[in-house]
């Protein structure tokens, strides 16, 4: 019989469940592949991997290493909690803010060698 996990989970690893799940999701989307191939591809359902990605407390550590061996094939989750794959860095410095407007006179003059 199923019951739900959130009264016996603690709200601070309710939290770190939640970030775990957040964490795949950057990775998977980094990696540019949708959430029905992973889920596939790990053997699971699409719904199980969107209550992954939630951070739902009732999944298992076996299908949260599954997910991740899906999207990430030998990423350990130190480096996914690390966030330090390459494709989430580079998914990061596509992120950030640009400069959208031209150095002026001076600012360029500063920059004179």
């Amino acid at each position: 019989m199923k019951y739900r996990e959130f009264p016996l989970v603690p709200a601070n690893r309710l939290v770190e469940a939640a970030d775990i799940g957040a964490k795949l999701t950057r990775l998977r989307t980094a990696r540019k592949l949708r959430q029905l191939d992973v889920a596939a591809r790990a053997g699971m359902s699409r719904s199980t991997a969107a209550l992954i990605e939630k951070g739902d407390p009732g999944r298992t550590l076996a299908q949260i290493l599954r997910y991740l061996e899906a999207i990430a094939p030998g990423l350990s989750m130190l480096a996914l909690l690390q966030e330090s794959d390459p494709s989430l860095k580079a998914l990061e410095q596509q992120e950030t803010t640009q400069r959208v407007r031209p150095l002026s006179a001076t600012e360029l003059q500063k920059l004179d060698f």
